[in-house]
């Protein structure tokens, strides 16, 4: 059974930073892209980052780009985001995912275990 962890969000002030973890168990990590979504209330879950199997390529949605980084260990099954720059519009629950696909995996569909998302608020 695939299960995914995630770790690392609270509270902080606009302009700080926060890195979530996600461990990851129950597949060959490796084999598989990565990415990391968040849902604000009242909208649609949306892609911020995703990363290949290697760790070789990533993608960044528009607005998190130059202020987060996705990166992975597969040595330890875990899978990161680092947030800097935090803005208020970064609030949101991130859940992190593992897709069906190696690379190239740019919409929810193509993901198909989720962890269980931890809350990221950020202040202003």
């Amino acid at each position: 059974q695939v299960q995914l962890v995630e770790s690392g969000g609270g509270l902080v002030q606009a302009g700080g930073s926060l890195r979530l973890s996600c461990a990851a168990s129950g597949r060959t990590f490796s084999s598989y892209a990565m990415g990391w979504f968040r849902q604000a209330p009242g909208k649609g879950r949306e892609l911020v980052a995703t990363i290949s199997g290697s760790g070789r390529a990533t993608y960044y949605q528009d607005s998190v780009k130059g202020r987060f980084t996705i990166s992975r260990d597969n040595a330890k099954n875990t899978v990161y985001l680092q947030m800097n720059s935090l803005k208020p519009e970064d609030t949101a629950v991130y859940f992190c995912a593992t897709s069906q696909l190696f690379s190239g995996a740019y919409s929810a569909q193509q993901y198909d275990y989720w962890g269980q998302g931890t809350q990221v608020t950020v202040s202003s």
